[in-house]
This record gives structure tokens, sequence and C-alpha cells, in this order.
């Protein structure tokens, strides 16, 4: 997304973002577009996109200067100057969108910081930007194109891969790894100790020294104030392009599989394994040392305690209770179903014998 076209800064040729982006351009293709909007608030300088057919009356008064629309709309393509048919408007969007925050956005202007603090002993690439007041530790490394925001901690021996981004005030511990063009939000710990103890014998917590790291594969995303823990002998890793939510916490050891994304505040309990392509909803709990399938969708508020071994949709609430009952009635709910059956094959033997009679 870095190639822009001749006079980009007056706004994208709707022509030059179908050569880019792909879809069947109608209508007029020299016609420029300077941002994106709603369709209820698009003008003609705006390009718009529909991906719930549901609101197709919108289009109706949409004003917009060039609109992103599903294959089959042709028809309601024709009433805008320009149009853009594609199998997924939605992800279209998110594309063209890259494209526009990127052309708009100010790149950051390699080297360090006068107030910056860098040990001798670690590497800065030439081409990476370090903020101010930024600290980088002894045997660190940051990688050409990287961008360290003002505040930011990098500890001991620690890898922030190329075009990586950490944004103010992030923080990425000792020995931790990241990978190329992540982007880590303000506020998010990366490599914090994993919660771990044992018990004296008067139960007193004996801590338990975490002595792993977290490795993050390539385009991760990773949102605003969420925590990574170290493994506590093994590592933490998370796989490529997992997005990750603001106010998320991962437990020690963790695993995780390329493209699953977790939204806000949800919690991972250490050592729990998750598939790739899972989508796990806000505020979801998952308990330590589960394996979780790929493919799977956990809705808001679930709480997992149990393995998912096959791939699907799952929720779960359940009332708070003590320990014995809410394993009992937990264990009850699992068979309803058959109840269910067991009890519709009685009625149905109980009128035929009604009928005999």
């Amino acid at each position: 997304m870095s190639e822009w076209p001749l006079g980009a800064g007056e706004g994208l040729r709707v022509g030059d973002i179908v050569e880019k982006l792909g879809g069947t351009l109608l209508g007029d293709s020299q016609r420029r577009v300077r941002g994106i909007a709603p369709l209820d608030r698009a003008g003609p300088a705006d390009i718009a996109f529909l991906s719930q057919p549901g609101k197709r009356a919108w289009l109706e008064t949409c004003k917009a200067g060039c609109v992103i629309l599903p294959q089959d709309f042709e028809a309601e393509a024709s009433r805008f100057a320009a149009s853009i048919l594609t199998p997924d408007p939605y992800l279209y969007y998110a594309r063209l969108a890259q494209w526009f925050s990127a052309l708009q956005g100010e790149d950051a202007t390699p080297g360090v910081h006068a107030t910056a603090v860098v040990d001798p002993a670690a590497r800065v690439a030439s081409t990476a930007s370090v903020g101010a007041c930024a600290v980088i530790e002894r045997g660190a490394v940051v990688a050409d194109g990287a961008v360290i925001g003002a505040g930011c901690y990098i500890g001991r021996n620690a890898v922030i891969g190329a075009a990586t981004r950490l944004h103010p005030r992030a923080v990425v511990l000792h020995g931790c790894i990241l990978g190329a063009r992540c982007i880590v939000h303000a506020g998010a710990v990366i490599g914090s100790d994993g919660f771990g103890y044992a018990r004296d014998e008067q139960g007193a917590g004996v801590k338990i020294p975490q002595t792993g790291a977290v490795v993050i594969g390539n385009d991760v995303e990773i949102g605003a104030n969420t925590t990574i823990d170290r493994g506590a002998l093994d590592d933490t890793r998370i796989g490529d392009g997992v997005k990750i939510d603001n106010q998320v916490q991962i437990g020690h050891n963790v695993e995780i599989g390329p493209h699953t994304a977790l939204a806000g505040c949800v919690g991972v309990a250490g050592s729990a394994r998750i598939g790739a392509y899972c989508f796990i909803g806000g505020s979801a709990g998952i308990l330590g040392h589960l394996v979780i399938a790929d493919h799977v969708t956990i809705s808001a508020m679930s709480l997992v305690t149990r393995s998912i071994s096959q791939p699907g949709r799952y929720a779960g609430v359940f009332p708070l209770d003590t320990q014995a009952n809410w394993a009992e009635n937990a264990a009850a709910v699992r068979q309803l179903g058959a109840l269910r059956s067991r009890l519709r094959q009685l009625e149905k033997r109980q009128d035929k014998n009604i009928d005999k009679t």
C-alpha cells in the first residue's frame, strides 16, 4: 500500500483504486474521492460502501461520488457517477481504508530522539524511529522501519521486527520477540511475569520465577492496555496475523494459532492452547490447560471450562453457585437434550396406549 498514483494528494482516482484493489468498475474512472464516509453522510468527494443488502434502501438518498457494492447490485450502481462491484464490500472497504490511512498519515522520521535512552549495546536500524523518552536496553534489536513511540520501554535482548510500530508507553520486556509489521497500542505490556506460585506448608504463596519469554509472529495487532505474560519455562506464543483487542489478559505459556481474533476484556488462563482462525467474543474466559480447535467461535461473556475439539459456534453462561452445586447442575444441563428426546418418546408411547384403549 505504499505506492501512490500521480496526484494522490488531491484524492484517489477511482480507476487507480480498482487497478490496485480489483473489482468491477462502472462509471467514471477519473472520479476522485478524498475520504471514506457512511452511506447516509457521504458527499460527492467521498466513497461509501454497502456490506449489508438489507440496507439497500439507503442507496436511494446516498450522495457519495463512488460506492462499493455487492456484485449483483448493478441496477443500483447505475445511479452513481462511479461504483465498484466486488464479492465482499466490507473486505474491500478494509483494504481501501488502509490505503487512505497511509496516504493521510505522517511517516515517522528515522532517527533517535534526543531524550531517548539507548544502551550502546543495543542495535537500532538507521531507518527505525525512536520517540521521546523511550528506553532501549542492552542487547535489544530494533529492525528496519520500526517505530518506537514516546515513552516506550524495550527490555534487554528483546527484538522488534521490521516495520513494527509501538504506540506511546508500550512495554516489551526482556527477551521477548515481535515479528514484522506488528502494531502494539498504547499501554500494552508484553512479557510481564505469569501468575505462578507454589504454596508453602502454611499456604502462603511462593513465587515461581517466569523464565520463558513471549514470541509474537508477523502482522499481529495488540490492543491498548492488553497484557501478555511470559512463559514459566517455555514461551508464550502468538501466531501470525492474530488480532487482540484492548484490555485482554493472556496468561503464561498460552499458545494462540494464526489469524485468531480476541475481542476486548477476554481472559485466557495459563497454558491454554487456542487454534487458528478462531473468534473469541468480548469478556469470554478460557480456563487454563484447555485446548481449543481451529475455526471455533466463542460468544461474548462465555466461560469455557472444557476443551473444544470440533469447529463451530459455542456459547454459555451459568449462574454462580457453590462448587458442588454448580458441578452437579452443569452435569444435569448437559443431559437436557437427551432427556427431552426420551420424554418425547415416552409421550408418543403414552398417546398410542391411549388410542388403543
